[in-house]
């Protein structure tokens, strides 16, 4: 009976609604009180049934709730005959109830979208080599698939043969295509909006990123922000507090019907909708932007933070060695720079690989008699030359002669930062490249978004030399830079900023980041960063997009911001409310409850308009 009841509240809401107005006209048009009192009567009865419900199931799990005081109070005015209150306070109440949970459910439509956006089949390779449509659920790691244009991407995996133009919106918040070819990086949830491709399956299921994405996003959802937290146990003293308000006035006045607008007046409706409402914005702005916010209390930490940690490669950096700088010391440059790709091509070491890379496609020599120098570099015979390419210790022990032009080009190469790869042939030097893993585009733009957002303190820590990471530090505007940290060391120094009043968020994408991402009040991660990095993590960013950053932040202030408008807007009402009882005529339980549905409905709309936050 109870669960029929709550189920056909909306239906009741609207036979209230009808009442209501049968009583308004039959007593202001036909002035017939066989017509007003049955319809007032019926409509009293009728709304109270669901609250009542609603306030039986509170006390027995021992909660004073709103329910309690509204079916007090309607009871109270239904029993002393004031039929118009009492059929007025339950329709507004019911129809507030009913916006309130319409509006929310449209707050998390923005969460809605990424589980309705994921992938339900595939086209897998079989193997008789056609493509057949399956489940989602059927494609395995390491099975090949096929994305036409216009489909989604079914898994996590990389591009094998094929070109084409990808929407990566739903992971990077970002709608411009993406171009994509072989060995291309491709994501489950994207669109492909132009081209074919055949993929490997690399991620399935729950293990692709836009999987984590929505499982993080649902969490969020379930938890509690501090605010909430305080909220909840307010509202466990401040609903009794206003009972025995109540029933003080009673017992001082006889004035029963005062007694029973405190009851109604006093509803914290609002202040326990707006703290909710908020969070569920900012997690569905977060989503919608490519930043995971993992929970309702990140919020309050992120929102008051003054110092930023960040780790160097992967995170300030690209993490990928390049050729950034090059001076060639010959007439026939191609030809030399194909003997250097050819040599390169025999190593597997980093710079080797950043070398070929740079080069690209270049004809390629048969590489002979190849010597490995240990801590030096390579000499082989490449067409009949002896080609030696490595370090100055190298030039030196071949006895390749190295003037004041190029000792100068050394000496401004490796002032940037830059590790050296020298190349002479037979004997005579013709070029230099100098190799460093460059700094992201667009971070130093973002960090001073960051200042200006009231974080005061920026500083990197990094395994690499101290005097590459003062470059980088440097570069950027950086307020302290320290080098040769080891993990043990990056943490010790999160928790003397901390023990020295901070709050601290670090942003890092390595496993050796992951004890100072639990150190920190937020531990920030590159979402291409590892699998134990975002999971320890309070905050991720999609797709390594170090951009979002400062939205990231942005929103937390604006969300935090959002809350205590909130709480001040739904306290501010409840006391004028109660105040005006006190020392005005007008107020009573209609218009009382008519402003408390109202302030209901401001706090859901403020909290609404962060959907639309943009830094």
């Amino acid at each position: 009976m109870q669960r029929a009841i709550l189920s056909k509240k909306n239906q009741i809401t609207v036979i209230s609604g009808i009442l209501l107005i049968i009583a308004l006209f039959g007593h202001f048009v036909l002035k017939s009180e066989e017509i007003v009192l049955p319809s007032l009567v019926t409509a009293s009865v009728l709304g109270i049934a669901p609250i009542a419900i609603q306030a039986y199931q509170a006390l027995r799990v021992k909660v004073v709730s709103i329910d309690v005081l509204v079916t007090i109070a309607v009871t109270g005015a239904f029993l002393i005959r004031n039929f118009e209150e009492s059929a007025i306070v339950t329709f507004l109440f019911l129809f507030g109830a009913y916006l309130e949970q319409r509006t929310l459910n449209q707050t998390r439509s923005a969460i809605k979208e990424l589980t309705e956006m994921a992938p339900e089949s595939a086209l897998k390779q079989m193997e008789d080599g056609e493509f057949e449509e399956v489940d989602v659920d059927e494609v395995d790691v390491g099975d090949i698939l096929l994305v036409k244009t216009g489909a989604k991407v079914p898994v996590d995996g990389r591009v094998i043969t094929g070109e084409g133009h990808i929407n990566e919106a739903s992971i990077t918040g970002e709608s411009v295509p993406v171009s994509k070819r072989k060995d291309s990086q491709v994501y489950a949830g994207t669109i492909l909006e132009n081209g074919t491709l055949q993929i490997v399956a690399d991620r399935v299921g729950e293990d692709t990123t836009f999987g984590k994405i929505i499982e993080l996003v649902e969490e969020a959802q379930d938890s509690k922000s501090e605010a909430e937290r305080f909220i909840d146990r307010f509202s466990k003293y401040y609903t009794p507090a206003v009972l025995v308000l109540s029933f003080i006035v009673w017992l001082f006045s006889k004035d029963i019907e005062l007694a029973i607008t405190i009851l109604v007046l006093g509803c914290p409706g609002a202040l326990v909708i707006g703290v909710p409402v908020s969070n569920v914005a900012g997690i569905g702005n977060g989503a919608r932007h490519g930043v995971l916010l993992k929970g309702s209390e990140v919020f309050q930490d992120f929102s008051r933070v003054d110092t930023i940690v960040f780790d160097k490669t992967g995170t300030l950096t690209i993490g990928n060695p390049k050729v950034a700088d090059k001076e060639i010391y010959a007439d026939n440059a191609d030809e030399v720079l194909a003997y250097l790709a050819s040599v390169e091509k025999e190593s597997d070491h980093p710079l080797a690989k950043a070398v070929v890379e740079y080069i690209g496609d270049t004809k390629a020599y048969e590489v002979e008699k190849t010597d490995v120098v240990k801590g030096g570099g390579i000499v082989a015979q490449v067409d009949g030359h002896r080609v030696a390419v490595g370090n100055v210790a190298l030039m030196e022990k071949e006895n390749v002669h190295l003037d004041e032009r190029v000792l100068a080009d050394i000496a401004r190469f490796e002032k940037s930062g830059n590790s050296l790869v020298l190349t002479s042939v037979d004997g005579e030097l013709k070029a230099l490249l100098g190799i460093r893993d460059q700094v992201r585009p667009g971070v130093k733009e973002d960090l001073q978004k960051l200042k200006k957002l009231g974080v005061k303190n920026l500083v990197v820590l990094s395994g690499d030399n101290q005097g590459t990471v003062d470059l980088v530090a440097s570069e950027l505007g950086l307020t302290e830079a320290h080098g040769h940290m080891l993990p043990e060391d990056k943490s010790e120094y999160i928790k003397e900023l901390i023990g020295k009043g901070h709050i601290v968020a670090f942003v890092g994408d390595g496993v050796n980041d992951s004890p100072s991402l639990v150190l920190a009040h937020i531990g920030i991660a590159m979402g291409s960063g590892t699998d134990v990095a975002i999971e320890t993590s309070d905050v991720v960013l999609m797709n390594s997009d170090f951009s979002r950053l400062p939205h990231a932040l942005g929103l937390t202030k604006a969300t935090a911001r959002n809350m205590y408008q909130n709480i001040f807007i739904a306290v501010g009402v409840v006391l004028v409310l109660l105040f005006s009882v006190f020392f005005s005529d007008w107020m009573n339980m209609s218009i009382g409850m008519l402003v408390h549905e109202g302030s209901i409905l401001v706090v859901i709309l403020n909290g609404m308009r962060l959907l639309r936050y943009k830094l």
